[in-house]
């Protein structure tokens, strides 16, 4: 059984049966990944273990690709990483930022 083949297979046939393109795919896996990993283990996003899963998952993602095709095809790699890391970082900092300026809710503060 060729594990890296099967998984280009059914990543090809997701992209030919949506009609996305794959760095388009790779946005919308990343955030998946997030908000699945949220759900499944109650970690909120402004905590590093949702964007650490989703950078393993997309580890995993070219670690296959890599087996799949016989060397790391550099160009593709990054721009992969890059969009599908991109949001979910962005997320990420937005809700740490958000956390450490928002003013906390104390006992006697109607806000």
């Amino acid at each position: 059984m060729d594990i890296p083949a099967l998984y280009a297979q059914l990543i090809q046939e997701i992209g030919d049966g949506t009609g996305m393109a794959d760095s388009l795919l790779h946005v919308h896996a990343g955030m998946a990944v997030l908000l699945t990993t949220r759900v499944l283990t109650g970690y909120r996003l402004s905590t590093p273990v949702p964007l650490a899963v989703v950078a393993l998952a997309e580890l995993a993602n070219e670690v296959l690709d890599r087996l799949h095709y016989g060397s790391w095809r550099w160009d593709d790699t990054l721009l992969d990483i890059v969009n599908t890391m991109f949001w979910p970082t962005m997320l990420f900092i937005g809700l740490r930022l958000r956390n450490r300026f928002e003013p906390r809710d104390e006992p006697g503060n109607a806000g």
